[in-house]
């Protein structure tokens, strides 16, 4: 009689688990189905348009697309080319619409034109196919600000996140061509940073061709941090821009001490400022907007006081 309800235990928890990863299953793919357009963070040309042309100076913006190495790129910008130039590079999962709040700001466009570009993989910088190496992903962003600096005196360069190993990426190796760069929640030490376990399985060969194309470009990204932050670890000597860290003390992503790590690095740097937000995590373009705006008027400001002064 104990045999047999162990027998029966034995078969109950076994269809339980059966039952479990049926439902685990069709929950996932489930979420694949729905969330496959959400994932794709981007806008096309003629809605990014719209949405950005409705700004109080009629202003109207324009998208640019370009080639570099086989590779298409796409930015979009709006402003005038009187004023200095803030570029934004975004992080991962996204693409340049998630700027759209701060390229509307008015605060801004009455100081700067405002400029954002699809990393590559992105949004509509051939999009689903990641670059994994950083060093490549700034040469294929470098001729936009190469084109740009004949007209603005001034250049900052504004990366959120993996966008802000990208942005250090260009200030290494292309130090001339920006004046300030602000470095936001940046990925910049090795390791030092979280991984989720759902970005191993989903990085298989088996699952990954399932995955919306920002995920599975992110998810590549992600894997090869460590070994790309390596690579430009000592390169940080190579900046030559104003800098500004600024980073939520409570992130859980990217660990805070990856401020310290390229303040520390940074020496060569004209100026270097590093702000802690304290009870902020790695969502700083929602909780710390004002933050954000204040820290690219006062790299605005000191590049043209620096400009002024040579």
């Amino acid at each position: 009689m104990r045999n047999r309800n162990k027998v029966t235990l034995q078969l109950w928890v076994f269809r339980m688990l059966r039952r479990k990863r049926f439902y685990f299953s069709l929950a996932f793919l489930g979420f694949m189905a729905y969330s496959y357009e959400f994932l794709k963070t981007r806008m096309s040309d003629e809605a990014f348009i719209r949405q950005l042309n409705g700004n109080p100076f009629g202003l109207e913006a324009t998208v640019h697309h370009y080639e570099k190495e086989g590779r298409p790129m796409r930015y979009i910008e709006i402003g005038y080319d009187s004023l200095p130039l803030i570029v934004f590079i975004h992080g991962a999962p996204s693409s340049s619409s998630f700027w759209k709040g701060l390229l509307q700001d008015t605060q801004l466009l009455r100081k700067a034109k405002l400029l954002a570009v699809d990393r590559p993989g992105y949004g509509y910088s051939g999009f689903g196919s990641p670059e994994v190496s950083v060093e490549k992903q700034a040469a294929l962003i470098a001729p936009i600000l190469k084109a740009k600096r004949p007209l603005h005196q001034t250049i900052i360069v504004h990366g959120s996140s993996y966008g802000g190993t990208v942005t250090a990426r260009l200030a290494m190796d292309f130090p001339d061509l920006m004046d300030g760069i602000l470095l936001q929640s940046s990925s910049n030490k090795p390791a030092a940073e979280t991984t989720y376990w759902i970005t191993y399985p989903t990085s298989h060969p088996f699952i990954r061709w399932m995955i919306p194309g920002a995920l599975r470009v992110a998810n590549a990204e992600k894997l090869s941090h460590a070994t790309q932050l390596k690579a430009m670890a000592d390169r940080w000597e190579r900046i030559k821009s104003a800098a500004i860290v600024l980073h939520g003390l409570d992130d859980t992503l990217i660990f805070p001490e990856n401020a310290l790590f390229a303040q520390a690095r940074m020496k060569n740097a004209r100026a270097v400022q590093r702000i802690m937000a304290p009870g902020s995590g790695h969502d700083l373009l929602w909780t710390q907007r004002g933050l954000l705006i204040h820290s690219l008027t006062r790299l605005l400001e000191q590049s043209s006081t620096y400009s002024k002064s040579h």
